[in-house]
């Protein structure tokens, strides 16, 4: 997480640069247009409108164009960055909870490309713009729930691949904080383990109106790439932070004592002092540390066993066995199941392979899948599935038989189908995350973008009732 000020001055001072690119203008316009309105600012809200065209302008650019696909913007109010936002040739969602600032910005911006949803963006829903492709998302985000909205749009299911948020300069340090600093802290590690965070900007008080009492910040946030980091329980990952900075001044070694009995040994292969505190550790050892308290010690989705399966011929009819290795090299016909595990709003919970998987990794898939072990039958492969990916006991109801072709890698499937709502234990080696999605998205979402799915679960898809 680096620091970095265009304008010339360090995150850690009071003001930002009053060079041109933040010269201030007349706030008449914002003035006019929210007498029009009938509208008074709200501090409930956090309305504090940036008047200055250059700065939006700047904040806008940001954006990198090339790696995304669309942008959202939550809380574009009078509308400051959204034509900019616009103008990089992407489709635009704004997101704006006041029903007087949606109209207005609805009716003005009809025809540019631009989406207006007038919705609390703390309860958006994210699932349907997974088939418009890799977002950013962009903001002047309200103070009082900033963090709400990152844990929202840059969290373990998200569309958004990088972030362009203003925030109060406070939380913004918090955010891009180094390891033996004052911020740096839980907050900090919850939103890095994910995602890549640069201060890019200190904002004066006297670019908005209303004008705050405290700094505002530009921060980019970059989704860190796939395998940086060793897979990691992301719940046990937060409660292993959280406890770790309960109390910033206590040693590490009796905070987490319920969860690492053997101190010493981790701490020598962190390579820190048995005394070392929270603060003093940076991403990878916090991850290292989660990993240890769960007893994650092998990665079995990078270095799979020696599994044996069935070879079966164009009837399915079992010939003999070979290794795991030889069926896939040798491409030879063997059976697997797919389960598509739905909850009672009739949602299909979709997981995302872990980017340590040997096949089709990084992509979406079935709920749960898996091949058939030698002497094993379909339905006990896809209850013992069930149990192994999603840490889940149900009925698995056969619904579907997929015979063996390029399309499922040789596979002979059979396709099943589970009730249950969850919550379910994600194994991090093989489930980089997962999420239950309407049918209505799922479809849209093949149809847009099939190279967001393994090809297994296309055709088990193809094939589903409805």
């Amino acid at each position: 997480m680096t620091h970095q000020d265009p304008g010339g001055t360090p995150p850690g001072s009071d003001r930002a640069s009053r060079g041109d690119s933040e010269a201030a203008v007349p706030q008449g316009a914002v003035r006019s247009a929210l007498a029009e309105l009938d509208l008074h600012p709200s501090k409930a809200l956090g309305q504090n409108f940036l008047h200055d065209p250059n700065m939006a302008r700047w904040i806008a650019d940001q954006v990198d164009a090339s790696r995304v696909t669309q942008v959202i913007e939550v809380g574009p109010g009078l509308g400051a960055l959204t034509l900019h936002l616009a103008a990089k040739g992407l489709p635009v969602l704004a997101i704006e909870k006041d029903h007087r600032l949606a109209a207005r910005l609805a009716e003005r911006y009809v025809d540019r490309g631009i989406e207006v949803v007038r919705a609390d963006a703390t309860e958006f829903d994210l699932r349907p713009r997974f088939a418009r492709g890799p977002a950013a998302f962009v903001g002047n985000l309200p103070y009082r729930v900033t963090t709400p909205l990152l844990f929202r749009f840059l969290g373990e299911a998200s569309p958004a691949q990088q972030g362009i948020i203003m925030v109060q300069r406070e939380v913004a340090l918090r955010l891009a904080a180094s390891p033996s600093t004052p911020e740096y802290g839980a907050l900090t590690l919850a939103i890095a383990r994910r995602w890549r965070v640069e201060y890019l900007k200190t904002v004066p008080p006297r670019l908005f109106f209303p004008v705050p009492q405290v700094d505002s910040a530009v921060l980019r946030l970059t989704r860190r790439p796939a395998g940086e980091f060793p897979p990691c329980d992301p719940g046990r990952f937060e409660e292993v932070v959280r406890a770790g900075f309960s109390q910033r001044r206590k040693q590490l070694r009796k905070l987490l004592a319920a969860w690492i009995p053997d101190w010493r040994s981790v701490a020598a292969e962190l390579g820190v002092r048995e005394e070392v505190r929270a603060e003093d550790l940076d991403l990878g050892q916090w991850i290292h540390l989660a990993r240890r308290s769960g007893g994650e010690t092998d990665d079995a989705a990078q270095r799979p066993g020696e599994e044996w399966f069935d070879l079966v011929d164009a009837d399915d009819r079992v010939t003999g066995r070979a290794t795991r290795g030889e069926v896939h090299v040798n491409n030879l016909r063997h059976r697997a199941v797919h389960l598509f595990v739905f909850n009672q709003a009739g949602e299909l919970f979709l997981q995302k392979r872990s980017p340590w998987k040997d096949r089709h990794p990084g992509v979406w898939d079935s709920s749960a899948s898996g091949h058939v072990d030698s002497g094993e039958d379909y339905d006990a492969a896809a209850a013992r599935e069930l149990r192994e990916e999603l840490g889940a006991e149900g009925t698995v109801e056969p619904i579907a038989r997929i015979p063996a072709s390029e399309r499922t890698g040789m596979e002979f499937v059979r396709l099943y189908r589970v009730s249950h709502g969850g919550p379910f234990r994600l194994p991090p080696a093989e489930i980089e995350t997962g999420g239950f999605f309407p049918m209505g998205v799922v479809r849209e979402w093949a149809q847009r973008r099939p190279d967001d799915f393994a090809p297994g679960f296309l055709e088990c898809l193809s094939v589903f009732p409805g």
